[in-house]
């Protein structure tokens, strides 16, 4: 009976995460739900508490990462990239999805999927408007790239430091594992989008964007994501 009571709040947990009835943040919901399992004694507080141990270099891990993005998103890095790209795309709407597809490709790898949908698609967004192209598949390639990219590295999804905590392999082993996996999803993502994209990614693109210089705190953001 226990076990029922624990999926049936976890699932209405899940629920009202994704809905977020009257605006209210999903972490809200999900820790709500969390602190609910444990105030009625469903979840022992001792194997909450042990589980939280467990799971601090991971969400340490995710803290950095998200006060990486969130710098670059304050310091424009994110539409300064996005800027490069619209200007290296002249005036095809073709090649300027190639670029935004790359860019996704690099910050799902080095940032995490969450970078590339959370903090990289609302400046592709500005971009392309600015841009006066349809935005559509724009976006579609930073919400699919996110995914299709996200076994790149260990830490181009936060899911795989939980799934792999206590055996992660080393990188050469990780690549060659997932390498060639990463490389066909990539390119299968690709080819669907462009296919099914094909008719919005024609014309040219009517206005052209020049590239702003990004400051130098934006600069010295930019340098310690790549570092």
């Amino acid at each position: 009976m226990a076990s029922v009571l624990i999926w049936i709040i976890s699932l209405i947990g899940i629920a009202l995460m994704l809905l977020r009835p009257r605006g209210i943040a999903e972490w809200i919901w999900i820790s709500g739900t969390a602190v609910l399992l444990v105030l009625t004694r469903l979840l022992p507080l001792s194997g909450a508490v042990a589980a939280v141990r467990e799971g601090v270099e991971v969400y340490l891990f995710l803290a950095g990462m998200m006060l990486f993005s969130e710098m670059a998103r304050e310091e424009g890095v994110f539409e300064w990239v996005a800027d490069i790209a619209v200007g290296h795309a002249g005036d095809s709407p073709r090649r300027l999805f190639v670029w935004i597809y790359f860019v996704g490709v690099v910050v799902t790898a080095l940032l995490s999927n969450d970078a590339t949908a959370v903090v990289m698609t609302p400046a592709v967004l500005a971009v392309v408007r600015r841009a006066r192209v349809d935005p559509r598949p724009y976006l579609l390639a930073c919400a699919l790239v996110a995914n299709a990219a996200s076994f790149v590295l260990p830490i181009s999804n936060p899911a795989n430091l939980v799934v792999f905590r206590g055996h992660m392999p080393p990188l050469l082993v990780w690549l060659a594992r997932f390498g060639l996996a990463s490389i066909l999803s990539i390119a299968a993502t690709y080819v669907a989008l462009r296919v099914t994209q094909r008719k919005l990614l024609q014309g040219s693109i009517e206005r052209k964007i020049d590239v702003p210089e990004l400051p130098s705190s934006g600069r010295l953001v930019a340098y310690g994501i790549g570092c």
